[in-house]
């Protein structure tokens, strides 16, 4: 009874501590104030415990949720695209209702899950590449600062990787509480605090926002939580509920500032797996036990808030680098894995990584068109050279 409990445990807080840095940096690149950043990670915690107890007693299996760290990201890679925090929300309650039908329309979840992988995987690359550059240039630009970071996340990183980022998340604390003193909690809204946000609906916003949070969460983070639940052996995952469950709150969440919720993918993999218990049908103890440390954590949202709001945003951006280098690794890898469509994925990732805003429209949608159009036509020629290839080759066996 005890493993599962510890599993549940580690796995919340290694979840929570790798990314809520990123979580709120997203939050306040879209314009978010301190006060509805914090609201959204406490609605976040709240809803990922609410929905991991309801659906691992009612299915007794290891499910757990997480927010949405590549949405965090493209909230920080679309910081061009609005800094309307109104808006922003519109976009987080569309991209939550898509989830729904997701769930709803087993045609939607097959095209989503279809969705060519060199594409989806090279616009989360190139979403996450100028993340990943933070520590290089905070290295350069405070080095007294980000250096301590980096080298203890590297010692960690061969000893115990698991422990890498929450350890420079650690000194990050220690060199913010250095350099800031302790004025940066007083004045400092730290209680626990919903703050109610009205949504507008941008068309240009969704177009740019809504929908890559849409993909990436559904790409990124559901699909690579599926897939870690049936390599542990569950095949039988209630997805409609699932589904529905993240998406709903999703929608209903943002009204208070949180952008997007998802089956976890790291945190599933600990609680989950053979180190949370040696039997299958009792692992479901650690989700449970991870979503009440959920509850505890959120209502210490606006204190975590308050610290990444007196830090240099480069800084906070470096703990979020570190903690996105293995993401951006396996997009990178999974886009670049077929010969055939490598062009394709570097041409998505140029355009992502690029930033531009277009009409209105941020990076990763035409990201997304462009690599299309570029798959789409090399498929087209490379057929088109088939067929002409098979009257030469008819004639050759007919002489």
């Amino acid at each position: 009874m005890v493993q599962p409990i510890v599993a549940g445990v580690v796995g919340a807080l290694t979840g929570f501590a790798s990314t809520f840095a990123l979580v709120i940096a997203g939050l306040r690149a879209v314009g978010a104030t301190p006060a509805e950043a914090a609201s959204g990670l406490l609605i976040l915690c709240l809803s990922q415990a609410v929905i991991a107890i309801v659906l691992s007693l009612r299915f007794r299996i290891p499910l757990s949720f997480a927010w949405s760290s590549p949405g965090a990201a493209l909230l920080i890679a679309a910081h061009a695209t609005t800094g309307n925090f109104s808006a922003a929300v519109g976009a987080f309650i569309v991209s939550g209702a898509l989830i729904v039908i997701t769930g709803l329309w087993p045609a939607l979840t097959r095209a989503i899950t279809r969705i060519p992988t060199p594409i989806a995987s090279a616009m989360l690359a190139g979403i996450l590449f100028p993340i990943c550059l933070a520590p290089v240039e905070a290295s350069v630009e405070l080095p007294q600062f980000a250096l301590p970071i980096v080298v203890v996340w590297l010692v960690l990183y061969g000893i115990a990787p698991r422990w890498a980022v929450p350890g420079a998340l650690v000194v990050t604390i220690v060199v913010i509480g250095i350099a800031a003193g302790t004025d940066w909690v007083h004045g400092s809204v730290v209680a626990p605090h919903l703050a109610f946000v009205v949504p507008t609906f941008d068309p240009l916003v969704i177009v740019s926002l809504g929908l890559p949070l849409f993909v990436v969460t559904m790409a990124g983070q559901n699909v690579p939580g599926f897939a870690v639940l049936r390599t542990f052996g569950y095949d039988r995952v209630p997805a409609r509920a699932i589904l529905v469950g993240s998406g709903a709150l999703s929608a209903g969440g943002a009204l208070f500032g949180g952008h997007a919720m998802n089956l976890a993918a790291l945190s599933a993999a600990i609680m989950a797996g053979p180190d949370s218990h040696t039997d299958r049908s009792r692992r479901w103890i650690a989700t449970t036990t991870g979503g009440i440390v959920y509850v505890a954590l959120g209502i210490g949202a606006g204190l975590a808030t308050a610290l990444v709001s007196a830090s240099p945003p480069l800084l906070i951006t470096t703990v979020a680098g570190l903690a996105m280098l293995g993401a951006l690794v396996t997009s990178v890898t999974a886009s670049l894995e077929r010969p055939e469509y490598r062009v394709v994925a570097i041409v998505t990732f140029l355009v992502v990584a690029s930033g531009i805003v277009v009409v209105g429209i941020g990076s990763p949608f035409w990201g997304l068109v462009v690599g299309g159009i570029v798959m789409l036509w090399l498929a087209w020629m490379r057929r088109r050279a088939t067929r002409k290839s098979e009257p030469s080759r008819e004639a050759t066996t007919a002489a």
